[in-house]
């Protein structure tokens, strides 16, 4: 899985008001980032009993069948076939604990090399999928189509979708119940932008995102919910361990309010925004974070033209 981005958390950037923060340029990773990150992660975060990160304050009811720490990689629109390749023999050879899900995302035309290659162990996700069945809507992919090649997820919400193509609410809400209908688990992306957080608008944007979630989704069992504030997106910043959980707290707190107290306590809620691995330690110790989604960093130690 893709992993670690290059960016440092910025202490600066606190709380939900305004506040200053310099952009942070970092080096290119190397493609063994996916191997070193997730031994970061096992050296800070073995999901055992004796440890701290096993969330003894909330008891957690089996998400699907698990409550596993969630740790995706965003591909985006990057890659070769070549770099790819060397990317999937890298994760191939990555030590992964047996406690953590693991799920990459390529770009669609990658999927089919990306799932008869890459082991077993990480499953495979699409990055968008279409709002119904499949038909005579030029460039769609549907939920039906990402089942056959071997899909086992789908990210939805994202804010590039939002905020580029245009998606809103209420078409990401319907999209994500036709993919749940179809056999598909969901990464439910939301989070605000610098200005909506600027403007202390943070929890209220990401309520109304939740909203058309709920308001859609026939079951949350398979949902797993990633706040990704976008000011911190592909950007150097990083919210701080404090400042995401936060965040993560007020949305299970929105889940147990409207919803349902199970599905707020079953359902992971991940983060994502310059996740790498000197920070990923200190932010999943936080008892509301249950993971990571890392977006563009994932391919930087591959050659992309």
């Amino acid at each position: 899985m893709a992993v670690a981005s290059t960016s440092l958390a910025c202490p600066q950037f606190s709380g939900l008001r305004r506040s200053s923060c310099p952009k942070l340029d970092s080096p290119p990773l190397s493609i063994s980032t996916a191997q070193s990150f997730f031994q970061n992660l096992d050296s800070h975060l073995r999901l055992s009993s004796s440890s701290p990160r096993n969330k003894a304050c909330r008891p957690v009811v089996a998400m699907a069948g698990s409550g596993k720490f969630f740790v995706g990689g965003n591909w985006k629109c990057n890659g070769t076939k070549e770099s790819i390749g060397k990317l999937i023999s890298d994760l191939n050879s990555a030590m992964l604990e047996s406690d953590v899900d693991v799920v990459v995302a390529p770009p669609f035309i990658y999927i089919d090399q990306v799932k008869s290659s890459l082991t077993d162990r990480i499953e495979v996700s699409a990055q968008n999928c279409w709002i119904g069945k499949g038909g005579a809507f030029t460039g769609e992919i549907s939920g039906e189509q990402l089942k056959d090649i071997g899909c086992k997820w789908v990210i939805l919400g994202h804010s590039e979708r939002r905020h580029i193509i245009g998606e809103d609410d209420e078409f990401i809400g319907k999209k994500a119940a036709y993919a749940l209908g179809q056999g598909l688990g969901v990464i439910a992306c939301i989070g605000e932008l610098l200005q909506q957080r600027e403007e202390g608008k943070t929890f209220d944007v990401c309520y109304k995102q939740l909203k058309a979630f709920a308001d859609a989704v026939p079951s949350w069992d398979d949902v797993v919910i990633a706040y990704e504030p976008v000011w911190a997106i592909g950007t150097g910043k990083v919210a701080t361990p404090q400042q995401a959980q936060e965040v993560h707290v007020a949305v299970r707190d929105w889940l147990s309010k409207n919803v349902s107290a199970e599905v707020a306590s079953k359902t992971r809620i991940i983060y994502g925004g310059s996740v790498n691995g000197s920070n990923c330690a200190d932010l999943a110790k936080q008892e509301d974070i249950d993971g990571f989604l890392v977006g563009g960093a994932s391919l930087k130690g591959l050659v992309i033209s």
